[in-house]
């Protein structure tokens, strides 16, 4: 599934892409077997499109397979021992743990003047200079410095000659003719190791730009075992891709005004990398949800009943597909849109309509079920049975019955809202009321009693 941190770096690399008319370049990191399916690709590709990332616009480039340049990645290690930039080492780990006393030291560089030559076990290891510092540009931290002496000599190929992601990752840039890399601050260590493998073959490193990570609400790193973090479990719950857009551009960035509900088109011409700033960015729900609730209402009302339309189907919908109207739900989608903040809430807004009965839900009856309410039901009961069924003469009508028990409106609703939707939150009760009809409503009216009083 698809990260919304990586989803935050795509769109901060689209934007940058298109802005210096550049290309967006998608590339499968795909050479750990174990976890590369062709169904886990096309649902990147998916993901990335879902939120205006797409192969057919012509800023996108790829998707490139690492896989397949397996032999470009043998060749430049081979190209780097030759040039006495990497040699062969037999070491196993436990021999270096006993040379230095330490679990947590690296290498100790004990193969470098071996002159090992390539035996199958050997692995092939990066010569790192001894002297000076490797100065990475970074378009978000400045220029952080890394001293060479603190840097290992790393593995570049594996004992069976096959070569590690390092050296891959960055002959694929080689290759693919990467200019900027904008990606997670957990690679920033790695960044030292692959900027001196481009010096090392000859080439000018790219400009880096390293994101602020996203963390949860007690400042943890998001992580795919503890928290939500799939960008199509959001879209599958009902937040809408440009709501998702919107959101995840300002996690780490703003455009200095305090304006948050942007259209990406102007959120791109608007966006600086060198603004992204470098602490932590809380992935904030409820903000989202806001988020969301600002573009559903902004949405034509047809179009938000149109999206609607997955929830009001199985799995989702309880009632028998034959008493869904589409019709009626027309009508409830316009009292709805107000109330909502993802799509999914949408099921529990309106099945009391489509159900034969009002759904049960026994904390909603506690809490509106209480002394007086057995007189509010009798006097909707008896009223409503010949009041003209319109949304006015059904409030003033309640109104009526609450001021002659002592109430105020609001307190008189409750119990009557209950009974014909099964819960003390909805749509407005006597629109709801009108669209039902007097003989459901009546008939709830009727089961609430029962209920109550035997």
């Amino acid at each position: 599934m698809f990260h919304v941190g990586g989803a935050r770096s795509a769109l901060y690399n689209w934007a940058v892409a298109r802005q210096r008319g550049g290309k967006f370049v998608l590339r499968i990191e795909d050479t750990d077997q174990a976890r590369n399916k062709p169904e886990w690709i096309d649902g990147i590709i998916s993901a990335l499109a879902s939120i205006g990332i797409s192969e057919a616009d012509p800023a996108f480039e790829g998707p490139f397979f690492q896989s397949q340049n397996a032999d470009r990645h043998r060749e430049a290690g081979l190209q780097l021992y030759a040039q006495g930039k990497a040699y062969y080492c037999d070491c196993a780990r436990e021999q270096v743990q006993e040379r230095t006393g330490s679990q947590q030291l690296g290498y100790d560089g004990f193969c470098r003047d071996r002159g090992l030559e390539y035996v199958e076990g050997r692995a092939l290891r990066f010569r790192t200079p001894d002297e000076g510092q490797t100065v990475v540009v970074d378009m978000v931290r400045g220029e952080p410095a890394f001293p060479n002496s603190a840097i290992e000599d790393f593995v570049i190929a594996r004992g069976d000659g096959s070569p590690v992601f390092l050296i891959a990752n960055v002959v694929d840039d080689l290759d693919e003719g990467i200019t900027e890399v904008i990606r997670g601050e957990e690679h920033l260590s790695n960044t030292p190791k692959q900027q001196l493998l481009w010096e090392a073959l000859g080439a000018t490193p790219p400009v880096w730009a390293h994101l602020p990570v996203i963390v949860n609400e007690k400042r943890q790193k998001l992580s795919k075992r503890r928290d939500k973090v799939a960008l199509e479990d959001y879209l599958a719950e009902g937040y809408l891709p440009e709501a998702m857009v919107n959101y995840l551009m300002l996690l780490g960035w703003g455009p200095g005004d305090d304006v948050e509900i942007r259209p990406y088109a102007e959120l791109e011409q608007l966006f600086r990398i060198e603004d992204v700033n470098t602490s932590s960015a809380f992935f904030d729900v409820k903000k989202l949800s806001a988020f969301n609730g600002e573009y559903l209402r902004a949405l034509p009302v047809e179009k938000f009943a149109e999206a609607c339309q997955p929830w009001l189907r199985e799995p989702y919908a309880t009632w028998r597909p034959e008493a869904y109207d589409g019709e009626i739900f027309a009508k409830l989608a316009v009292l709805a849109q107000t109330r909502l903040t993802v799509l999914s809430e949408i099921t529990k807004y309106v099945d009391w309509m489509f159900l034969d009965e009002a759904p049960e839900d026994e904390a909603s009856w506690a809490k509106a079920m209480k002394p007086g309410a057995e007189e509010i039901l009798k006097g909707a009961r008896e009223r409503y049975a010949t009041a003209a069924w319109d949304t006015d003469t059904l409030k003033a009508t309640l109104e009526e019955i609450a001021a002659a028990n002592g109430l105020k409106l609001g307190k008189a609703q409750a119990p009557v809202r209950v009974a014909v939707t099964g819960r003390t939150v909805g749509l407005p009760l006597f629109e709801s009321m009108e669209l039902l009809g007097r003989e459901r409503t009546l008939a709830r009216l009727d089961a609430a009693l029962t209920k109550l009083v035997g």
